[in-house]
């Protein structure tokens, strides 16, 4: 979370005031939200969701995935761009990323099998999955395209919003993305059919609240709608995201400008899809090795992407034991319309995603960043380079204090530092 004010206070106190916090014939807001968003990224439809876990799941229900598909994901992503997979009773199959960090095109085309149905793009960090070259290999391989944006709130890829490249999208609104009510999700459309069966998975009693449809017919699910003070808190959050995107990107640039003679001493920028329309959540550097990662993080706090608890294949326990659900009836990894599907993991199966992960360095933005900080992380992150890969002592790199900056704090924000936190308790 970057900014809740006086102005999302308000508003959901006004639901509960008026005390509509239902949405279906009482609430106006989730309506008007999901229209406003709609509007914004480009698309025909919206729809909320109580999780990005439950848009995605109701993404992929909504373009008929399930048992005897396979799922293309990235080996870096939340857990839950699997599980969803699993939820909809399909098998996820893991595949390379590249620099990036988000999923390599190459690795798409070499893991397509018989039973590959479809690809999920994860805009990694808001950082744009290469989507020409994702949707060239689907238009031609026949797959659908679901795009996981959960984690690009803002962002796009070539003048296009995320989650409207695809043929579906999904989003999260949790507590950590660029626009929060706490938690909440959705999913983005420009196909009538696919939205109301996207509507239908997100609320199965969506069909009795709006009078039944004769072309659509209802199917069981479990019901993740959101409320009122979801929709009025993220009609605030909209008004404040290209504001803080806008922040974001203009510190990313000025922490890249003023580190980029370091450049010759072996820190590179990772390379970037659409560096001009990415969330900007991250300055991200590929290390030479794992080792000057490590070092450099020592020295300038930071994260290494390859240590971000779930977000790497590694840590997947439910899928790499092939625990696809609590009944084993219901576990897509026992299903016999899954018998011919890919399903033997081993954490060691994307070592060249792992090495990459592992060598990625990950710097933190903040709009409320002020000049000094910014300032005071480009002079640090020069300190820790010269210190690691430049061979020079600490008192060489010239480490300073800028005048009432704690310069130690620059590590991740506080939402990921608590982030980090809940995940090393669970």
């Amino acid at each position: 979370m970057y900014i809740v004010g006086e102005e999302e206070i308000e508003a959901v106190t006004r639901v509960l005031r008026e005390g509509k916090l239902f949405r279906y014939g009482i609430g106006g807001e989730c309506d008007r939200f999901e229209a406003r968003y709609a509007d914004y990224l480009g698309v025909n439809h919206f729809a909320l969701a109580a999780s990005g876990s439950n848009a995605l799941a109701a993404a992929m229900i909504a373009v008929g995935i399930g048992p005897g598909d396979e799922v293309l994901i990235p080996a870096h992503t939340y857990m839950a761009t699997a599980t969803s997979v699993l939820a909809v009773g399909a098998i996820p199959v893991i595949v390379d990323i590249d620099e990036s960090i988000t999923i390599s095109p190459k690795a798409i085309e070499a893991a397509i099998g018989p039973r590959t149905r479809a690809v999920v793009p994860v805009h990694m960090w808001g950082a744009a999955s290469d989507m020409d070259a994702i949707m060239d290999i689907a238009a031609r391989r026949n797959l659908i395209v679901i795009e996981d944006a959960c984690q690009g709130v803002g962002g796009g890829y070539k003048g296009k919003k995320f989650g409207s490249i695809g043929h579906i999208g999904a989003f999260s609104f949790n507590y950590y993305k660029n626009m929060t009510s706490g938690e909440g999700g959705g999913v983005s459309v420009n196909d009538d059919r696919l939205a109301k069966r996207a509507r239908g998975a997100i609320d199965p009693c969506h069909f009795y609240w709006s009078g039944r449809d004769e072309e659509e017919k209802p199917f069981a699910g479990n019901g993740a709608r959101a409320t009122e003070l979801m929709g009025a808190m993220l009609n605030v959050q909209l008004d404040r995201l290209d504001g803080m995107i806008a922040k974001m990107r203009s510190e990313k640039k000025r922490i890249l400008a003023g580190t980029a003679s370091l450049g010759n001493l072996g820190l590179k920028p990772a390379p970037m899809n659409s560096p001009d329309d990415d969330c900007s959540a991250q300055v991200m550097y590929t290390m030479p090795s794992i080792e000057a990662a490590n070092r450099f993080v020592e020295i300038f706090p930071s994260v290494i992407a390859g240590k971000t608890g779930r977000h790497t294949y590694t840590e997947w326990d439910q899928v790499l034991i092939g625990a696809g659900a609590a009944h084993p009836a219901m576990n897509p990894y026992l299903m016999p319309e899954n018998a011919e599907c890919r399903k033997t993991y081993s954490k060691d199966m994307c070592a060249g995603s792992l090495d990459i992960l592992g060598r990625t360095v990950m710097v933190a933005t903040n709009p409320k960043h002020t000049d000094a900080e910014i300032d005071a992380m480009v002079h640090n992150i020069g300190v820790a380079a010269r210190v690691v890969l430049g061979g020079m002592s600490m008192e060489e790199a010239d480490l300073r204090e800028v005048e009432g900056v704690d310069t130690q704090k620059f590590d991740i924000t506080s939402r990921e530092r608590e982030a980090a936190t809940l995940e090393r308790k669970l």
